[in-house]
């Protein structure tokens, strides 16, 4: 992104699937932006994310579609749907599961914007 004003296209075939276990749209992240990131995350119905969390950036899960489980820290799981906003402080661990029939779909709004080196996978495979 070489100027940051104006209208930014996203191509959606560019969706990529994690290993976390959701799908990720990246809508907006760019060293030209550094303040902020935006991708949209599709969690499948009866998927639970990893446990994971990211260092020194703040994160907010604002749901747009369908109905989910979060876990952020210590703090007892809570139900999530359309316009929902959740605040995960930097890192702190958290996942998010579709409880639902149809896909979960959110916006994954990161400050500063998310690098992958801050990420920490907190699930470990035998």
């Amino acid at each position: 992104m070489n100027d940051p004003e104006g209208v930014r296209r996203v191509d959606a075939s560019n969706e990529y699937f994690t290993s976390e276990r959701c799908w990720i749209l990246e809508l907006s992240n760019s060293p030209d932006d550094p303040d902020v990131s935006i991708a949209r995350a599709r969690v499948e119905p009866g998927v639970t994310t990893r446990w994971h969390r990211v260092r020194d950036t703040i994160e907010r899960y604002v749901i747009l579609e369908g109905v989910g489980r979060v876990e952020v820290g210590d703090r007892r799981a809570e139900r999530v749907g359309p316009a929902d906003v959740v605040h995960i402080p930097a890192g702190v661990r958290q996942r998010i599961a579709n409880v639902g029939a149809r896909d979960l779909v959110f916006l994954a709004i990161c400050t500063p914007r998310f690098v992958q080196s801050a990420y920490e996978d907190l699930e470990h495979e035998d």
